[in-house]
């Protein structure tokens, strides 16, 4: 069953909890939920088929088929690093993950986001 639509939906959920996330000050959950939309809206345009986590590595897979401009590919880098130590202590030396994200990050991290939710969506004629 092609599920590509699934997997879109949830994408732009995804995006939509990180910007509250943001409003509400829990910036490393905005960090790791832009990740996961960004993830989710590659996984939508490569139909469900990858599985992994990292947003650089799928959209490097996705340029065999689409053009994806390499500023795209860093956001993607960038994202891939919210993953882990948006969400666990010991991803750093000391002090919980949401005493280390700031709101300059958060937003950068939702920008990103947007920009693969959108280079995805555009795509929704060729998946």
């Amino acid at each position: 069953m092609e599920r590509s639509a699934d997997w879109l939906n949830q994408a732009q959920g995804d995006l939509a909890h990180a910007k509250n996330d943001l409003t509400d000050g829990y910036y490393d959950w905005s960090c790791f939920s832009a990740q996961q939309a960004a993830e989710k809206a590659v996984l939508y345009r490569k139909g469900g088929e990858a599985w992994g986590q990292s947003v650089a590595d799928l959209l490097g897979a996705m340029r065999a088929s689409v053009p994806v401009p390499d500023d795209v590919i860093d956001a993607g880098l960038e994202l891939d690093k919210a993953y882990i130590a948006a969400r666990y202590p010991d991803a750093h030396p000391s002090g919980a993950p949401r005493n280390r994200y700031t709101r300059t990050e958060a937003q950068r991290l939702v920008e990103y986001a947007e920009r693969v939710v959108q280079l995805c969506e555009s795509q929704l004629s060729t998946v």
